[in-house]
C-alpha cells in the first residue's frame, strides 16, 4: 500500500460521510434550500482533483460539494455555508450550490458553467500562465445550447480547459438513453477536441489517465474531454429517486468506489481512517452547529447600542 492509495480513500470517505450527514440533518430542517449530493461518485472527483495544480481554476455545478471537499475545502466550513451561517465558506449567501474558495467555483446554473470556464481558461492563456481549467458538468447539462456555443470557441481559440462530463446516466429522474442521442464522445469530437472515456468506480484508473490529460491540456495549451461513466447512488436531491432499491443495491456491489479502494488498505489502516473522518464530521458538523447566525449578531449589535 502507497500514500497515494491512502490519501485518495481518506478523502473519498470524507465526502460520503459529509454528503450522508447532509441527507440526515436535512430532515431535522438544520439546512435551507436544497442540496445534491454525489454520493457513488466520489472516485470523479477525487480522482480528478488530485492531478490539479494549486495554480489550476475549479469549476464546478450543482453537485459541488464532493468537489470542494476534494479539493481541499473544510467541511466546517462547508456545513455552516449551508446552514446559511456567517462562518460558511461564503458567509451563508452561497448555500449548496453557490460556492467559491480559492480557485475554485460552483454554481447551479446548468450549461452557464461552460462559458464561464472556458473566460476562465482564456484569461489565463492570455496571461501566459501555466494554469489550465477543469470544468465539471454532467449528462443532463448537455440539453443546453451554451454548452455547445462555448466547445467551439475553446477549439477555435484552443483554450487550456478540461472538460469533465460526469456520465451517471440519469439527468435528476430521467435516464440519459431517452435524452441523449448517439455517442456523447462525438459531440466533442465534432469540434475538434480529443476526448477520452473511461467507465470506471475506481479512483487510481481515474487519477491515472486525468493525469496524463493535464499534462496534455497543459503544454499543448488546448482543450481535452474526459467522460466517466460513473455511478449516482443517492437522490438528485434530497429524495426524488424513482429507481428501485434492488437496482440501486445491485449497483452498489460492483460500483462503490470506496469499497474497491478500501480492498487495496490493511483493514485495521482502513478503520482507523474512518473512524478519524467520522470524528472529523461529527466535530465539523457540532461546531457550525453552534456557529452565530445572522440573527443571534444583529441582536448583538443591538445590545451594544
Amino acid at each position: 500500500m502507497t500514500d497515494q492509495v491512502l490519501t485518495l480513500y481518506s478523502k473519498m470517505i470524507l465526502i460520503r460521510r459529509f454528503e450522508e450527514k447532509v441527507l440526515s440533518a436535512f430532515k431535522e430542517g438544520v439546512f435551507h434550500g436544497t442540496t445534491h449530493t454525489s454520493i457513488g461518485q466520489e472516485a470523479d472527483a477525487v480522482g480528478v482533483i488530485s492531478q490539479l495544480g494549486q495554480e489550476d481554476i475549479i469549476v464546478s455545478n450543482h453537485r459541488c460539494h464532493g468537489h470542494f471537499l476534494a479539493y481541499g475545502g473544510s467541511p466546517r466550513a462547508l456545513f455552516a455555508e449551508l446552514m446559511g451561517k456567517p462562518t460558511g465558506v461564503c458567509g451563508g449567501r452561497g448555500g449548496s450550490q453557490h460556492l467559491h474558495w480559492r480557485n475554485f467555483y460552483s454554481n447551479g446554473i446548468q450549461g452557464g458553467i461552460m462559458p464561464m470556464a472556458a473566460g476562465m481558461a482564456l484569461a489565463e492563456k492570455t496571461k501566459n500562465a501555466q494554469a489550465i481549467t477543469a470544468v465539471f458538468i454532467g449528462d443532463g447539462t448537455l440539453g443546453q445550447g451554451v454548452v455547445y456555443e462555448t466547445l467551439n470557441m475553446a477549439s477555435l481559440w484552443s483554450l487550456p480547459l478540461l472538460v469533465v462530463l460526469e456520465n451517471n446516466h440519469i439527468a435528476q429522474t430521467t435516464p440519459s438513453e431517452i435524452t441523449v442521442s448517439g455517442k456523447i464522445a462525438d459531440r466533442f469530437k465534432a469540434f475538434g477536441i480529443p476526448t477520452e472515456e473511461i467507465n470506471s468506480s475506481d479512483v487510481m484508473a481515474i487519477s491515472g489517465l486525468v493525469g496524463r490529460l493535464i499534462a496534455d491540456v497543459r503544454y499543448y495549451q488546448r482543450p481535452q474531454a474526459l467522460i466517466i461513466d460513473t455511478v449516482r447512488f443517492g437522490p438528485h436531491s434530497k429524495g426524488d429517486d424513482t429507481r428501485s432499491q434492488e437496482d440501486l443495491q445491485a449497483l452498489m456491489k460492483t460500483r462503490d468506489p470506496l469499497s474497491i479502494q478500501a480492498s487495496r488498505i490493511p483493514q485495521n489502516v482502513r478503520e482507523g481512517v474512518d473512524r478519524e473522518v467520522e470524528t472529523l464530521i461529527e466535530k465539523s458538523y457540532q461546531e457550525a452547529l453552534n456557529d452565530p447566525d445572522y440573527d443571534s449578531l444583529r441582536g448583538a449589535v443591538g445590545e451594544m447600542k
